[in-house]
């Protein structure tokens, strides 16, 4: 690499996208109810203007992959990126609900094309394992520096210079990404020998965007109702149908090989698990300190930044320490400091200081970052050059699942339990379960400093 500045210019550049990606998730909630009065959306349409965008990201993560894979990833990143940009601009000037409703769905499916090829285009411009490191670290990093300064930036935006702004930011963001893409990232390589397998992209789609419909009801809803059992059951369906299409396919989407792995299904249940601790929680504490404490949306955001400044701090340290210990110790503390910080949470009592809180979110957000380094690792060296793409889409699937699971047992537990401090501290030792859960997992799935296997080998028919 020429230069220090010019190495890091392809992580800056899919950071930049990545960051917009997830900002989107967070950022638009305490823009919705100005939104709704101005736009006169019905209580539907505000949720649409919020699900819609995630429903369709989750559900075309694993297509996104596929198709990186398949025509190269540097051009399907490109693409979204501009897809995404366009829609914001889109979003921001949209005259009603419906049309702002349209634009969100496009927007969300801008981000599945992101997303995949983000980790793979980090692989492919830092193929040093130390680097990539360090580089999957801050990639990490961005996720939860997004989710937690949404609430910050958008009420700091919306008391401003208005809601439109929530999208508009995306624009230079956007177009700063694209140019950088195309200078400074190689181009990556292309298979179009490989067939895409649109029964089982139309399956996933379907089990991905059924299950984050229902887990979203859940929490508004209830779990016993029949909407949200019925997704719930269809969208069983459609990953058994998923996984029936996989095994008869000749070129499947997610090769039986990759699956069988212990250090990429292990990898992909481990990001679920940290995702739902993280998510759940910053959603909890969001309703916590704005219902209960009565925060404004900007006080919110000031109260979250103790997580978020640990992200950052946390995932550059990760990616310097990997090189002497690997990936197994890193994954295994961050969870078990994580789990102690939400169990510190929920054992600090039914109206605790806010002073109280501030060590266990720091806790919290510095372990998940800490442990996002090494599973990131663990998941895409598990996988063939070939499957990049699909590796990280499975990845990052796996990982909105888990933030949906947690956002909606978050929600649906402050909502049944007898009064609010209950439901919270449920929630809380629930995610602290969570973090222990995934520390055990990494201590059997993550390889050892010294033992890391190569890429799962992957027969011709996909197998």
């Amino acid at each position: 690499m020429p230069s220090a500045r010019r190495s890091w210019a392809p992580l800056l550049a899919v950071c930049a996208g990545y960051f917009m990606v997830i900002l989107d998730v967070t950022v638009i909630n305490v823009a919705v109810p100005v939104i709704g009065r101005e736009l006169s959306a019905s209580l539907t349409g505000i949720q649409w203007i919020t699900d819609g965008y995630t429903l369709v990201f989750a559900g075309f993560l694993l297509t996104g992959g596929a198709l990186g894979d398949r025509v190269g990833n540097r051009r399907v990143f490109c693409t979204g990126v501009a897809v995404f940009t366009v829609s914001s601009a889109a979003c921001a000037l949209a005259p009603s609900a419906p049309f702002l409703v349209v634009a969100r769905l496009v927007e969300g499916l801008g981000a599945a094309l992101i997303v995949p090829g983000s980790l793979a285009l980090l692989q492919q411009a830092y193929p040093e394992k130390a680097v990539r490191s360090r580089a999957f670290g801050l990639w990490g990093s961005m996720a939860g520096i997004a989710a937690s300064a949404g609430p910050l930036l958008g009420g700091l935006l919306v008391s401003t210079v208005g809601w439109r702004w929530v999208f508009l930011i995306n624009l230079p963001v956007g177009a700063a990404c694209l140019a950088l893409t195309l200078r400074h990232v190689g181009r990556s390589p292309r298979r179009a020998d490989r067939p895409l397998d649109w029964p089982a992209q139309c399956a996933v789609v379907a089990a991905v965007a059924l299950l984050t419909g229902a887990l979203n009801e859940a929490g508004r809803r209830g779990w016993s109702d029949p909407a949200v059992l019925a997704g719930l059951g269809l969208a069983v369906l459609a990953a058994a149908a998923f996984a029936l299409r996989e095994r008869l396919a000749r070129s499947p989407v997610l090769p039986l090989g990759l699956l069988r792995s212990r250090a990429m299904s292990g990898g992909a249940v481990i990001g679920l698990l940290f995702n739902f601790g993280f998510y759940g929680m910053v959603f909890t504490a969001s309703l916590e300190f704005q219902h209960q404490r009565g925060f404004s949306a900007l006080g919110t955001g000031l109260a979250l930044f103790p997580a978020v400044a640990m992200t950052m701090f946390a995932s550059v340290l990760s990616g310097r320490l990997t090189r002497r210990t690997g990936d197994r110790p890193l994954v295994v503390s961050g969870m078990l400091l994580a789990a102690l910080g939400l169990a510190g949470w929920a054992a600090a009592g039914a109206d605790p200081a806010y002073a109280l809180l501030v060590l266990p979110m720091m806790a919290a957000g510095f372990g998940t970052s800490f442990a996002l380094t090494g599973s990131t690792a663990t998941v895409m060296g598990a996988a063939p050059e070939a499957y990049s793409g699909a590796a990280s889409a499975l990845f990052n699937t796996t990982r909105q699942v888990g933030s949906a699971t947690g956002v909606a047992l978050g929600g649906s537990l402050l909502a049944s339990a007898t009064d609010y401090s209950t439901g919270i501290r449920t929630s809380m030792f629930i995610g602290a379960f969570a973090y222990l859960a995934a520390a055990g997992l990494a201590w059997r799935c993550v390889p050892a400093k010294g033992a890391v296997p190569g890429p799962e080998p992957v027969s011709s028919d996909g197998r």
